[in-house]
């Protein structure tokens, strides 16, 4: 795991405006690069603030974004123009303003809002297996049909 302490840290590692960790990463500081696109396996922060973020997981206090695209999110607040995840979990407010395309989206505050402003929240669903048996007959023999 890369573990950042201070802001000077990361600028050391951001080349072409990209942040790239082929690792899981925690920053243990603010930072604040709106041009700068984050690229990691998971993301442990307080606070994020990026042009681009893709990671598989993210575990954050608030994130400002232009885009996410992850598998989970976890966070206080998520702001950004879309998002794209598996599962959304969040404090108090999460929104979009374009779109938001998830599994599933949770707030855990009682009044907690998530909505887009331009765009729409669209619930992926799992594929649900059905499977049909049917008889057919051919030349007096039974036989049993099953589909998926």
């Amino acid at each position: 795991m890369k573990i950042y302490k201070t802001k000077e840290q990361i600028e050391k590692d951001i080349i072409d405006n990209q942040l790239t960790i082929n690792d899981d990463v925690r920053f243990e500081c603010d930072f604040d690069f709106p041009n700068c696109d984050i690229h990691a396996r998971d993301i442990d922060a307080s606070n994020i603030d990026a042009y681009d973020i893709d990671a598989s997981d993210i575990d954050a206090n608030n994130i400002d974004a232009l885009n996410i695209n992850a598998d989970d999110i976890r966070a206080w607040n998520i702001k950004a123009r879309d998002i794209d995840a598996d599962d959304i979990n969040y404090y108090a407010v999460c929104f979009a303003y374009q779109n938001i395309k998830c599994k599933s989206i949770i707030g855990r505050r009682e009044n907690s809002k998530h909505f887009c402003l331009d765009g729409e929240i669209e619930i992926i669903s799992e594929p649900e297996e059905i499977t049909i048996d049917k008889e057919i007959t051919i030349n007096g023999k039974t036989y049993v049909l099953k589909t998926k």
